[in-house]
């Protein structure tokens, strides 16, 4: 008996032994636990790395044919989709550099009308091969070298006449015949209205940088130099008859004149006061200017007053060179002011159903 209990208690003593030890394991291991919980907690989230998204552009290559041949001139290739037809314009100046971009004339289709500038890229786009048409334009000329050009002729023609150089008028008679007032007066008027359009030119009118061909530059300076050579030499001439009702007359006529450039000058300067203010929603509406008021009216009252003008010199100088002038004025100005008033019927209706275009009432 005694025996077994010694063997026996050997036994019982390693068993708690062994149950203490299996205890001291796990609580070791909670503790190691709770730690790393807290280690994890402190951290915060645990965050992924961001994945890198690679975004695929589409490029298009835009081929260019001859508009008359059909004959591919060249492949401008890369052209990304925010680009606008400049972009192109340039691209293809770099292919062919014989062709510069103002000469460059591009279209969607042969018999087309020719696409803007900042006409862009992507709108054109069916496929990724967009197709289009070239046509060299010719040599072209800025807006503002056009009207410079085509105005400073008349101002110094006219002058020339007015001092009766030698080689033009006799003189003897030059010198003999007395000069009647109205000729000084119909020089500072006509000096008056082309440096008008000078000073408009630099500081009024902005051009947003477009061409036209020097071949309607050589046009336009064809036609008012000429008229203007025709215009002084009849009234600058020894032999020029003042007007039939004398003083009244003149002075009527030259009153006219004052106005309608006056006029001429204040609408100009609103119309681009009006587009480059921001506010091109609405159509340009009258100031406090009684000048401007003539836009109740009609919707190109500068056309308007631009003929005033001239109907009011050929008053005042009663000449027939003056006369036809300012006819053929009349039927250009009512072309462009017909062209105008059906573009502002279409953006403006509401304002612009009621106006005349240039002749309040009657056109």
């Amino acid at each position: 008996m005694l025996r077994r209990q010694k063997l026996g208690a050997p036994e019982h003593k390693r068993d708690p032994a062994a149950h203490g030890g299996t205890l001291s394991m796990s609580h070791n291991n909670t503790r190691s636990f709770f730690n790393f919980s807290q280690l994890v907690l402190s951290a915060g989230n645990l965050k992924s790395p961001p994945v890198l998204k690679h975004s695929k552009i589409t490029y298009f290559e835009v081929e260019i044919l001859d508009v008359q041949s059909k004959k591919q001139i060249c492949i401008v290739d890369k052209v990304p989709p925010s680009s606008t037809l400049l972009d192109v314009k340039h691209k293809f100046h770099k292919a062919c550099p014989q062709w510069y971009p103002s000469r460059v004339g591009l279209q969607l289709e042969r018999n087309g009308p020719y696409l803007k500038d900042s006409v862009n890229i992507q709108s054109l786009a069916v496929s990724s091969i967009i197709t289009l048409y070239f046509t060299d334009l010719g040599q072209q000329v800025g807006w503002t070298t056009f009207f410079l050009t085509e105005y400073t002729g008349p101002l110094l023609i006219y002058l020339l006449f007015y001092i009766r150089l030698s080689t033009i008028y006799d003189q003897v008679e030059s010198t003999k015949n007395f000069r009647h007032p109205v000729v000084h007066l119909a020089c500072f008027c006509h000096c008056l209205h082309y440096i008008r359009h000078l000073l408009e030119t630099l500081f009024v009118h902005k051009f947003s940088g477009g061409h036209t061909p020097l071949k309607n530059m050589i046009k336009g300076c064809a036609f008012y130099w000429g008229f203007t050579s025709w215009i002084a030499y009849y009234i600058n001439h020894p032999r020029y008859t003042p007007p039939s009702f004398g003083h009244r007359q003149v002075s009527l006529a030259a009153l006219g004149f004052l106005m309608c450039e006056a006029g001429n000058h204040f609408i100009n300067v609103a119309l681009a006061h009006q587009n480059h203010s921001g506010s091109k929603a609405c159509f340009p509406s009258p100031t406090y200017n009684p000048f401007t008021w003539l836009f109740l009216l009609v919707s190109c009252p500068n056309y308007t007053y631009e003929v005033g003008s001239w109907i009011s010199f050929t008053v005042m100088t009663q000449t027939l060179p003056v006369g036809i002038f300012a006819f053929l004025m009349v039927i250009q100005m009512s072309l462009w002011a017909q062209k105008k008033h059906k573009l502002y019927l279409k953006k403006f209706y509401p304002e612009v159903r009621r106006k005349a275009a240039m002749i309040p009432i009657i056109f």
